[in-house]
């Protein structure tokens, strides 16, 4: 009988797990499109966050390099820690000039991939030929639209990519959500029967 209620608390638990899964994906679809609607300010948000993502990295990594001060990577780890800080102040200093430069460097991303994809798809003729010469045209259309009009595209194109990855990974965690109190509820009544 203990045994039962035991397995009762811990579906109930994985349940409501999976419940919180589902409420957080909620608020990252929500988020996201809040982020589409709002492109510019979803570039800025995203650019100092970046920033200040690198700052704090390159703090911990020096802190780490310290007390590591008698390995053989002191150095090493004291330079990448330097060029984080230095990257994280120009990012939270130039939030806009560093959307600028990631959004060319996006581009030009998109426009090798694209034509890598273009050409490979046509070299090797596989089973996916016709998918993988799509979305090596997609690629090489997407490069050439941010390319096109850069620098102006650097203010929505950073926040647009920014807020689709918040938007699918918020409809990825609620389907997740969804199928694992299911599994759960499915799996409950099974042992009950």
């Amino acid at each position: 009988m203990a045994r039962s209620g035991t397995r009762k608390d811990g579906a109930a638990k994985m349940h409501r797990g999976f419940s919180w899964l589902a409420a957080l994906g909620v608020i990252l679809v929500l988020a996201g499109i809040v982020g589409l609607v709002y492109t510019g300010v979803a570039t800025l948000t995203s650019m100092l966050l970046f920033g200040w993502l690198l700052l704090i990295g390159g703090i911990v990594g020096l802190l780490h390099a310290v007390q590591a001060r008698g390995t053989s990577y002191f150095w090493l780890g004291v330079i990448v820690a330097a060029l984080n800080i230095a990257a994280g102040v120009v990012v939270i200093r130039l939030p806009h000039a560093a959307a600028a430069a990631l959004t060319m460097f996006a581009a030009l991303l998109f426009l090798s991939a694209g034509i890598f994809r273009l050409v490979g798809s046509l070299v090797v003729r596989g089973a996916q030929f016709g998918w993988t010469l799509l979305l090596g045209a997609f690629d090489l259309l997407l490069g050439i639209l941010v390319l096109a009009s850069w620098p102006s595209s650097s203010q929505y194109v950073i926040g647009a990519f920014f807020s689709l990855a918040l938007l699918f990974d918020g409809l990825g965690l609620i389907a997740a959500g969804y199928a694992g109190r299911r599994v759960v509820g499915l799996v409950s009544e099974e042992r009950q029967a």
